[in-house]
């Protein structure tokens, strides 16, 4: 308990109303709640943040969190990715470690957000963590699903949407993937904001890639707890299965 008092930690839900694959997802309606509020109901659980909120460029998302007494405040809606309206929370709100669960992972655990954290209490010169999970087969070449290759010190050496590593000679490789889920201090987030987005972020539409590519690593901890990202109606209706314990339907 004396490590958590140690470590303010304040967890940030990014929520961007207009989203592309999957119009208004944040407030979609799951089990009779908006997304938005399933995540906020989950990550609530660790007791590794010290306070959690949502922070979004729409008062209709202010206004639906305030129905469920969800803390929620508006930022730009000028921000291009979540880390920048995460770099914006933390110019006014003070914290050690900033924890950002995206608004579209219903499924995020307590132990998600231990792991994320570990790393700043166990070495005080990290600067941003993420998760990683094996790939599973399917996912392979899907470029909706993000992959990540690490060193033998668990650092990110490179982010793709592409299968990575390649395996030229068919030797067998465990692959990674990585749920949208990151922690940073502020400097790294003051860092992001501060540098233009970097040659292999605009290609890949990967904005983690920026703080590779100017010499800021990511810690990479691994997981075997699985989350779905809900970005398509696919993705809504498993969310929606898992949360009310349905089976789904045999077809």
């Amino acid at each position: 308990m004396s490590d958590r008092t140690q470590l303010r930690v304040l967890g940030v839900i990014p929520a961007r109303l207009r989203s592309t694959r999957l119009p208004r997802k944040v407030l979609r309606e799951i089990a009779g709640k908006p997304l938005i509020v399933h995540v906020y109901e989950a990550a609530r659980r660790a007791p590794d943040l010290a306070d959690l909120l949502v922070a979004t460029d729409s008062q209709e998302v202010v206004g639906a969190c305030a129905t469920f007494g969800i803390p929620a405040i508006m930022t730009s809606s000028e921000h291009p990715s979540g880390t920048d309206r995460i770099w914006e929370v933390a110019q006014a709100r003070a914290a050690d470690v900033y924890v950002n669960i995206q608004g579209d992972e219903p499924l995020i655990t307590p132990d998600h957000i231990r792991l994320l954290v570990g790393p700043f209490r166990e070495r005080p010169d990290t600067k941003v963590t993420t998760l990683k999970i094996r790939l599973e087969p399917e996912e392979m070449s899907n470029p909706n699903v993000n992959k990540v290759v690490c060193g033998v010190d668990g650092r990110a050496l490179y982010f793709s949407k592409h299968p990575i590593p390649y395996d030229r000679d068919g030797i067998g490789v465990v692959r990674y993937k990585h749920p949208g889920f990151y922690a940073y201090r502020k400097a790294a987030l003051d860092a992001f904001h501060r540098l233009p987005p970097s040659p292999l972020e605009l290609v890949e539409k990967l904005e983690q890639l920026r703080f590779l590519e100017n010499g800021i690593d990511i810690v990479v901890v691994e997981t075997d707890a699985p989350t779905i990202g809900v970005d398509t109606e696919a993705d809504l209706r498993a969310v929606e299965t898992l949360l009310t314990g349905r089976r789904p339907t045999s077809r």
